[in-house]
């Protein structure tokens, strides 16, 4: 279990400088898209394709950090109307669909980037598969960080607040 704990540390540490990283490359790529426009007179091409599957790589990649932080997993009305003992089989519940869920995006995100592998971006000249493959990437992070989340059980009970 304690070398899972530093795999799960690890992935976590570097999911999340990855998705940082393509956020600040969005940010330049939008801001020189801006200024290529505008100042200089001679839009870019490419800026507004990377801008966009930056983004998109980052958003998957952050939710998962967001499972494995318990922040995507909430039902706060119905669990804070439950017993302790109900709430915590709500939890499980809700849990055990959201790993299905999961599963479900990433194998169907596998089966779109495949068939799309021949498709590319006029302005990047890549494979758009590259950007699909951000589904079935973040689903399977956000899977594990679910099942990590779960496993943990360190749920922090819930306080109502006024």
């Amino acid at each position: 279990m304690r070398a899972l704990g530093v795999l799960d540390r690890f992935l976590s540490r570097w999911v999340s400088r990855l998705a940082q990283a393509l956020l600040w490359s969005s940010v330049a790529a939008g801001f020189y898209q801006v200024m290529a426009r505008f100042v200089l007179q001679s839009p870019s091409a490419w800026s507004e394709a990377w801008t966009r599957a930056s983004i998109i790589w980052a958003v998957m990649l952050g939710i998962s950090l967001a499972f494995r932080q318990g922040a995507m997993l909430g039902v706060d009305l119905l669990h804070n109307l439950l017993a302790p003992r109900k709430a915590r089989l709500l939890e499980h519940l809700v849990l055990a669909i959201v790993v299905c869920f999961l599963g479900f995006l990433v194998w169907i995100g596998a089966d779109m980037t495949w068939r799309v592998r021949f498709q590319t971006t006029p302005s990047l000249g890549w494979s758009i598969s590259w950007i699909y493959l951000s589904i079935p990437v973040g689903a399977f992070l956000s899977l594990l960080g679910a099942l990590a989340y779960w496993a943990e059980d360190s749920r922090v009970p819930y306080v109502e607040t006024v």
